[in-house]
């Protein structure tokens, strides 16, 4: 990555009731090899940009300004892993919710202007809780978290050490 370049991505970031239930989950986990998540970085990304020349950042706000946002909430019931690349994840057991669905092809949509292109595999949501680890069961947890989302950001990756790697950049409210 180049010095005009920095990683971005767009997500939904957890109040701090869903993020405490978040790290409670993941404390389950404790036992197991891998590195957790700060607390302060669980996230669920919506639309991963990657690394980004920093001329293109208006053109990336303006598309986001764009994106209609109504109140919604989620329910995360499920603990399983992805084999490849090793990710211990939190959410939800059903099929996304028609407005986090409709969030994700609107910006997109949006995005296009400024030349991203839309992944091709499906959009699976999920709250990372563990990166590097081995493959666990996957379980329906007894009390789902209730994470009602108000709004989208834009955030940056880099960080190093123990503490939080991403930073907000920028935050859209919802419309209602």
């Amino acid at each position: 990555m180049g010095d005009n370049t920095i990683r971005l991505f767009f997500a939904l970031w957890p109040d701090s009731a869903a993020r405490s239930q978040l790290v409670e989950i993941g404390r389950e986990f404790s036992a197991l090899p891998g590195r957790f998540n700060h607390a302060d970085d669980l996230h669920m990304t919506l639309v991963f940009l990657g690394p980004v020349a920093e001329e293109r950042m208006a053109c990336i706000l303006a598309a986001a300004d764009r994106v209609p946002l109504q109140n919604f909430s989620l329910s995360l019931d499920l603990v399983a892993s992805w084999r490849k690349p090793g990710i211990l994840w939190c959410g939800p057991s059903l099929t996304s919710p028609l407005l986090l669905t409709q969030l994700v092809v609107d910006l997109e949509k949006e995005l296009l202007e400024c030349g991203f292109t839309p992944e091709k595999r499906c959009y699976k949501p999920h709250v990372t809780l563990v990166r590097k680890a081995p493959p666990v069961n996957t379980r329906m947890l007894s009390r789902p978290v209730h994470w009602p989302i108000d709004g989208f950001v834009l955030a940056a990756s880099g960080g190093k050490g123990s503490g939080p790697r991403y930073r907000i950049l920028k935050k859209w409210a919802a419309d209602s």
